[in-house]
């Protein structure tokens, strides 16, 4: 075999061991990826000291621009929670479009309110508002709690500021607000045909009984006073206009004129969601009743669980340096140059298959961005924003019992495991086709591959 072949067979270990670590034995996902970086980079012949390096340069280069913005939105989505908020967006979907409508209202509910907040955070604080609807009309309740989750989903697995496209977006140099552009344009006709077109009929199978968690849930009692619909949705909103503003101004202005100095300053990343944090301390904490001492806790009690998607991110950084360092990454573009495959799919392919293997859409991403960030910077035509949802619209597909996501909707719902998987898994697996559908068709239209 050539030294290409030896390296890609050492790469393709290596990731079965990820596979094996994560889904057997049950390794946190942190350890299993640096176990997994050190087992490619030896057996590419990376010297220890060298190898060592190159995973610390890749985990920083990468935290240094994740770390913050994960950190932000989580204190954004539990203020969120904490105030009502999202319920007020929610609440208002539905009477914009009407009972029989409530379905698409759900869907929309989820694609937005997902877009600042992670998947389970999303589905804590919208379930409340299903089991209430579903009490309140008599639906199946599946016919209202699948449109949900399929609107939170796509948005999770496609857009940033979520970890696993921001860390793609990091290794794959792609543009923040133009990637954001792309996830909206794939996401939503996604939701509308995976949500409340295919859950109805997902929904006359079963009809499961609802959790005694998620009563609780729906029986919690409400701020007295809530947010207020404007001030929720001013909130939420807020870093998605911000960041949207700045590539209209990189589009419509010269480089160095202030407005578009100022534009790319407050729509990055983490200016954008630290302006929202900050309103949000005020039109969702102070305006709500919450003292200082309250809203000082809601922001410190939510970063606790979201550091070990922190160090999850860090790790596919440093396994993005080691790939690249060991030989891997110029491999790969031998590889991927001579088979004729669209990075698009390829890219597709490699986050569906982490994704089965460990059961997380976050490693799924990352990995497969590690794997193609060499390939995408070889090939100048590929167009990274759209390679970037490429590779979420995989990550999303064949949800099954190794991923964390899977067991939430099981128990929240109350459905049995069959029943999950033959509702929950199959809207993944919807998801992640119609969007590498969407992606090819929206790439065909712009000539993203020229």
């Amino acid at each position: 075999m050539t030294a290409g072949t030896n390296l890609l067979c050492v790469t393709a270990l290596g990731v079965i061991a990820l596979a094996v670590l994560i889904g057997r034995f049950k390794v946190q996902a942190f350890l299993a990826l640096t176990v997994a970086a050190g087992l490619i980079g030896l057996g590419a012949g990376m010297s220890p000291p060298t190898l060592a390096r190159a995973f610390c340069d890749g985990l920083g280069n990468v935290l240094g621009t994740v770390a913050p913005i994960i950190g932000l939105g989580a204190m954004l989505g539990r203020l969120l929670g904490a105030s009502g908020g999202a319920e007020a967006i929610a609440h208002a979907l539905v009477r914009a479009f009407g009972p029989a409508r409530v379905p698409l209202a759900l869907a929309c509910a989820g694609f937005v309110v997902g877009v600042p907040v992670f998947f389970g955070v999303g589905l804590v604080l919208l379930l409340p508002v299903v089991f209430t609807l579903t009490r309140q009309t008599g639906a199946p309740l599946l016919g209202y709690a699948l449109p949900l989750v399929a609107g939170l989903s796509v948005v999770h697995c496609l857009a940033p500021p979520h970890p696993g496209p921001m860390a793609a977006v990091e290794l794959l140099g792609a543009n923040v607000g133009k990637t954001l552009w792309c996830a909206l344009l794939v996401g939503l006709p996604t939701v509308l045909l995976t949500g409340p077109l295919l859950a109805p009929v997902l929904a006359r199978r079963h009809a499961p009984a609802a959790s005694a968690l998620a009563e609780q849930w729906s029986q919690s009692s409400p701020r007295s006073r809530g947010p207020g619909l404007a001030g929720a949705l001013v909130t939420i909103l807020l870093p998605v206009f911000l960041m949207l503003g700045a590539t209209l101004a990189d589009v419509a202005l010269a480089p160095g004129h202030p407005m578009r100095l100022a534009a790319d300053f407050l729509g990055h990343p983490v200016v954008a969601l630290l302006a929202a944090v900050l309103v949000a301390l005020w039109s969702l904490g102070a305006r709500c009743g919450f003292d200082r001492r309250e809203r000082s806790r809601l922001c410190e009690e939510c970063l606790g669980p979201v550091a070990a998607v922190i160090l999850v991110i860090g790790a596919g950084g440093g396994l993005s340096a080691v790939l690249v360092r060991g030989g891997v990454g110029a491999a790969m573009v031998t590889l991927v140059q001579g088979s004729g495959v669209s990075p698009l799919v390829l890219g597709w392919m490699c986050a569906a298959l982490v994704r089965v293997a460990t059961g997380s859409a976050t490693v799924a991403i990352t990995t497969a961005a590690s794997l193609l960030a060499p390939v995408a910077a070889a090939a100048p035509a590929v167009d990274r924003e759209l390679l970037v949802v490429a590779l979420g619209a995989g990550s999303a597909i064949l949800s099954h019992v190794n991923d964390g996501g899977f067991w939430m909707v099981k128990e929240y719902l109350g459905l049995d495991l069959n029943q999950t998987l033959t509702t929950w898994t199959v809207i993944e697996t919807a998801v992640a086709l119609v969007a590498l559908a969407l992606v090819l068709v929206l790439n065909a239209a712009v000539g993203g591959l020229k």
